[in-house]
């Protein structure tokens, strides 16, 4: 399940805070196994906020699964949830996707 949050204010705090205030409880009663949560693009310092608010979720619907992703390529969230879906040990992860790649190796 692809649950898609936002938007959130720019500076990380007001971002954690809205992110907590208004998706937590979401995400926590979302009727899924697999939860994909998929936040916009934002700068480092959104990193760790978000790591620490899907892995404290990861914990505390387990054995349900929960991992998030950041991107606003919808070919990359559709291809990290394949795959998240079938990943059955991963749970808690947050992942800032590239769908551009890495380039071309010179």
């Amino acid at each position: 399940m692809l649950v898609r949050v936002g938007p959130l204010p720019d500076d990380a705090l007001d971002a954690a805070s809205a992110f907590h205030a208004s998706e937590v409880q979401r995400l926590r009663s979302a009727d899924a196994d697999v939860i994909t949560c998929v936040f916009p693009p934002a700068p480092h310092d959104h990193t760790d906020w978000r790591r620490a608010a899907i892995q404290s979720l990861a914990r505390a619907i387990a054995p349900r699964r929960i991992n998030a992703v950041a991107s606003d390529d919808d070919a990359a969230i559709a291809a990290a949830a394949v795959y998240l879906s079938a990943a059955e040990g991963v749970t808690g992860q947050y992942l800032p996707l590239d769908g551009a790649g890495a380039g071309k190796v010179v």
